[in-house]
């Protein structure tokens, strides 16, 4: 496609996402700062918030790498629409608890016996819970019932839990009353700046290979304009617009690229005078 004619060796605005291309913005390290934080201080429930395409999952995945690289013992559930029961087994496998022993002694007990093992060890042990919206209500008291391993010391699993803002509401609920009190840290993961978003895609393009500027700033700042600062919609108006310049043979994307690509795209903010026809 365009990767030749802009100097790249892949794309740099891939949905997927690859820790690989984390950007430190202020909403994301803040909100990594938050994490640290917390799971240093050996709290037992943390909450990260954000919008639809915010970047949770990167930051799910950029924690686990770093946690995993710390020697923690670290259970990823990126998909927890899961029964107390099934919710409690994928921990266990995740930190290697294995089947035999979940057969012998009972899913939580086992659980319990092997982050108890881990603590024995030396290491650490966290549950990161990515689309935390989606966790069933008795899931989620199942979590508080995890959340109650301890020692004299401190807690023996940590849990964290990413999700939109449903999310929220769900804890409102009475019946989980109880875990949303035992939440001892949160943070909301904020969209990135009218400043930010320039240097975010001159991060990701020279990480993808770019030796200059794929954006002309203007194009950079209408960008912004259309995607709210919302990761998950700059890479879909980026990689539209790089195509279209492409398709021009231009050497930069323009303000007129993004405001083309912004008319074919979903949820981007555009102006009155750019919805108009004339291109």
């Amino acid at each position: 496609m365009y990767l030749a004619h802009f100097g790249l060796k892949e794309f740099p605005f891939g949905l997927t996402p690859d820790t690989a291309y984390f950007f430190p913005g202020a909403g994301a390290q803040a909100a990594l700062n938050t994490l640290m934080v917390a799971l240093d201080a050996g709290e037992g429930l943390i909450k990260i918030v954000g919008e639809v395409g915010s970047g949770k999952t990167l930051l799910c995945r950029y924690l686990l790498n770093h946690l995993e690289a710390e020697s923690w013992a670290a259970a990823y559930i990126p998909n927890p629409h899961l029964t107390p029961a099934a919710l409690n087994h994928a921990l266990l496998t995740e930190l290697g608890g294995g089947m035999k022993r979940s057969l012998a002694y009972g899913l939580t007990k086992a659980l319990e016996m092997r982050v108890l093992e881990l603590a024995q060890s030396g290491r650490r042990a966290v549950a990161l819970i990515d689309e935390a919206q989606a966790i069933p209500l008795e899931s989620l008291e199942a979590l508080r019932l995890i959340s109650n391993l301890e020692t004299e010391k401190r807690k023996l699993l940590q849990i964290v839990l990413f999700g939109q803002p449903e999310l929220d509401t769900r804890l409102n609920d009475p019946s989980v009353r109880q875990i949303k009190s035992r939440i001892a840290f949160h943070d909301q993961l904020a969209p990135l700046t009218r400043m930010e978003t320039p240097a975010y895609l001159m991060h990701r393009a020279g990480l993808a290979g770019a030796t200059r500027p794929l954006f002309q700033m203007a194009a950079a700042k209408k960008l912004h304009r259309a995607s709210r600062g919302t990761p998950r919609l700059i890479h879909i108006l980026a990689h539209k617009s790089l195509m279209l310049a492409f398709g021009e043979g231009a050497d930069q994307v323009l303000p007129r690229h993004i405001r083309l690509a912004g008319r074919d795209t979903p949820g981007a903010r555009l102006s009155f005078l750019d919805r108009l026809v004339s291109t």
